[in-house]
């Protein structure tokens, strides 16, 4: 364990330069005392490690020192191919990067770590997109990319999406992309950071201003939007019970958020009653049919006597 902790500060202080003993005792989740510990075992062992002392101080390795990557672990190695996501790298313009910097990568590893991510590589393929669908054409990426990259404020002519509707325009600053299910998302701020679909973009212009990013968290950001949006789709809660069968099939047939609800339900006897999100009670009504006979709306009454009157004209036709 503390073997590891000592590659992770090395790889730190080459990564990032210098580096104060409270950012490194944050980045690695243990203490200060334990920070100055390992730095003083790294410099016992021949590693350049220099201390600066004043406001601006840290810790830092000694100009052009480098390691290399001998301290990967098996899993480690592979874990860098699998994450390489070639699809993705090319839709951003990086295709050729990411290749080269693979090949840079398994040139420096050992014959028995380069051995394990070759098969990692020819076993596993990571493939974004959902099924039935392919990846979204966002002819604007690369561009909206760059500006992410280089910090410049952009301004986009938009298409919104539902009632809403419509073209506008907005000068944002791009803080990050974001790939979810095959589909590409800009963080932006104009005033508060919101997300854009990316290929929503008609019209793009980067602009040479730079503006500042500050301490925003793009994977925070995104935990939080990503509820806040799923518990704004999915607003109505109903009211059903399930037989055992039901409770299995609802997992596969009902929508993704309702099936997450259920992956801890387990039956109590011959009917269990739970509570499920729906986008509204038009979607409860045809999501809840393909149930058949295992499954009964308890509330609200208005969906129950949707379903009664549904099934009884099912059965006057059968």
């Amino acid at each position: 364990m503390r073997a590891s902790r000592l590659l992770s500060v090395l790889l730190l202080l080459q990564a990032r330069g210098r580096m104060t003993a409270r950012e490194l005792a944050d980045e690695l989740e243990v203490s200060v005392r334990t920070v100055y510990r390992d730095v003083e075992a790294l410099g016992s062992a021949g590693v350049p490690v220099y201390a600066e002392r004043g406001p601006a101080g840290g810790y830092r390795l000694l100009d052009g020192y480098r390691t290399r990557l001998t301290g990967l672990t098996g899993d480690e190695a592979g874990s860098l191919f699998l994450a390489g996501l070639p699809g993705p790298a090319a839709e951003l313009g990086l295709g050729a990067v990411v290749a080269a910097a693979r090949l840079k990568v398994r040139a420096a590893l050992p014959p028995e770590l380069r051995e394990r991510a070759d098969r990692i590589q020819e076993r596993f393929h990571l493939d974004t997109p959902g099924w039935f669908r392919g990846s979204e054409d966002a002819p604007h990426l690369s561009v909206v990319a760059d500006a992410v990259w280089n910090q410049r404020r952009v301004w986009v002519r938009y298409r919104r999406w539902g009632s809403r509707g419509g073209e506008v325009e907005r000068v944002v600053e791009p803080l990050g992309l974001v790939l979810k299910a095959g589909t590409w998302y800009l963080v932006a701020r104009a005033g508060e950071p919101r997300t854009y679909r990316v290929s929503r973009v008609l019209e793009v212009a980067v602009s040479d201003e730079v503006f500042e990013r500050g301490s925003f968290d793009l994977d925070a950001f995104w935990r939080e939007w990503s509820a806040r949006f799923e518990a704004r789709m999915y607003p109505v809660r109903v009211t059903v019970r399930l037989t055992p069968a039901g409770v299995r099939s609802a997992r596969y047939l009902l929508s993704l958020v309702a099936s997450r609800e259920l992956e801890g339900v387990e039956p109590t006897g011959e009917w269990t009653t739970v509570e499920v999100p729906t986008e509204s009670l038009d979607h409860a009504h045809h999501d809840l049919l393909r149930l058949g006979a295992d499954v009964e709306v308890l509330e609200p009454a208005e969906l129950r006597a949707r379903m009664a009157e549904t099934i009884s004209a099912m059965a006057r036709v059968y």
